[in-house]
């Protein structure tokens, strides 16, 4: 039987992705593999992949045609979102040992044993929700903060989005595992927990029974000892609440930073997106927030280009964006996936359109950052030091509002609270100095 001692996983996608990579991680570290940094270096190569945009897709696609010449001896796996909307892979990718899909992450070790053994090629890609994930908790690579899923999958079907597709349908996780391992993190000394779902304003929903919803979870997650910070994504427009604006306000380890995506600020366009919610209600709800949370940082993701966009449809979603000024945003040109209710659209904004338009909304974005970040020149700032910055030289934490600060410092301040005071920016990153106790 061959042997395997080493393995490399590569990321690609979404903080869920990111969590789901640390789960298998974990299992072959159990299994006694030794991870490396270098995929040339290892027997077992897995890409933990995301469909959700096109050019993350054809990354993933291309790393695998590299290697139908150069496999060598290599046992090669792809998991994540791409085996549950590419049926064919297998087949398109004879060289490929296994897929696994989002639901049968804790199967890693048991098709290892069986491609070994058997010299097989495998797919398990099955639908059904993975129980056992619930009381898995994995090694995290960070050390300071941490993800935890609470909610699996998305009941809402926008028609541009495949993850109902990948992911399933809306599955809510037992309220005690999550309390237990946020306790677990908080005992191994982390400092932050961001709680990860495609929707979790729709926590509970799907659990009557339990008679608790998203913000009844905050308060009880607030309580925990250790744990300084709490952060969530993703909230979906609709379903944000009265109770969770008032708990980010009253509870202390909430962070007061929602990722509200937009997409669009064309009724005629969120119609189309099948979003469920017109302009003027997204806009009544960011006036809510901050009247609850008036020092609320607010993050979104626009779509332009998309299908039938119009200028004036276009100019809607500008001056939205221009009249709420957004603090964090991630802005995409539309690409069309396979398997969506947009698919079939015609897909009739010219590449150039859509190029244009993207770099306008960029454009804007980039003015109000700098004016935002000007006017915090002097400011004093609370930052969790996450790690040294890439120079190795400055450290580099985020603020409560999910802004990047570096600053000079040693590094036994990782995993501490630091007061920073701000003197200038680049780009996206605040930069100052620590101001000793």
């Amino acid at each position: 039987m061959k042997q395997i001692n080493t393995f490399f996983i590569r990321t690609y996608g979404c903080q869920m992705n990111e969590l789901d990579s640390e789960i298998l991680c974990t299992q072959l570290l159990n299994r006694n593999l030794k991870k490396v940094e270098d995929e040339n270096e290892a027997d077992l190569l897995i890409f933990n992949t995301c469909s959700i945009r096109d050019l993350a897709e054809q990354k993933v696609l291309g790393k695998l045609g590299s290697y139908k010449k150069h496999k060598k001896d290599k046992i090669i796996g792809v998991c994540g979102c791409m085996p549950m909307t590419k049926k064919n892979l297998l087949q398109e990718y004879p060289h490929i040992d296994f897929v696994i899909g989002t639901n049968n992450l804790l199967s890693i070790n048991e098709i290892l044993d069986e491609i070994l053994t058997k010299r097989v090629q495998i797919n398990f890609t099955e639908t059904d929700y993975e129980k056992n994930l619930e009381s898995f908790f994995p090694e995290r690579i960070n050390k300071v903060k941490a993800s935890i899923s609470i909610i699996r999958g998305c009941n809402n079907f926008c028609s541009y989005c495949i993850v109902p597709q990948t992911r399933g349908r809306e599955i809510s996780r037992d309220y005690k595992t999550i309390i237990e391992e946020a306790n677990y993190l908080a005992n191994h000394g982390y400092k932050e927990i961001t709680l990860l779902g495609q929707n979790v304003n729709s926590y509970g929903k799907d659990k009557p029974e339990w008679k608790i919803l998203f913000h009844d979870l905050l308060y009880e997650l607030d309580k925990i000892n250790g744990i300084e910070r709490i952060r969530f994504m993703t909230s979906h427009p609709k379903d944000i609440t009265i109770d969770l604006m008032k708990a980010i306000r009253d509870l202390n380890k909430i962070c007061e930073f929602v990722h509200f995506p937009l997409q669009s600020g064309s009724n005629e366009i969120l119609n189309k997106m099948n979003r469920k919610y017109t302009s003027e209600n997204y806009l009544e709800k960011v006036n809510l927030l901050r009247e609850i949370v008036p020092d609320v940082s607010i993050g979104t993701d626009i779509i332009v280009g998309f299908p039938s966009e119009t200028d004036e449809n276009f100019e809607d979603t500008y001056n939205l964006f221009k009249k709420i000024s957004y603090d964090v945003a991630f802005i995409f040109a539309y690409s069309p996936r396979e398997n969506t209710l947009a698919y079939k659209f015609s897909d009739n904004v010219p590449k150039e359109t859509k190029d244009a338009r993207l770099q306008k909304l960029l454009n804007l974005y980039h003015e109000i950052l700098e004016h935002k970040y000007k006017s915090q020149i002097g400011s004093i700032k609370e930052v969790l030091v996450e790690r040294l910055n890439k120079d190795n030289l400055l450290l580099k934490g985020r603020t409560r509002k999910f802004e990047k600060v570096i600053f000079a410092g040693q590094p036994d301040l990782i995993g501490t609270l630091q007061k920073v005071k701000i003197s200038s920016f680049n780009h996206q990153t605040l930069i100052g100095d620590i101001i000793n106790k």
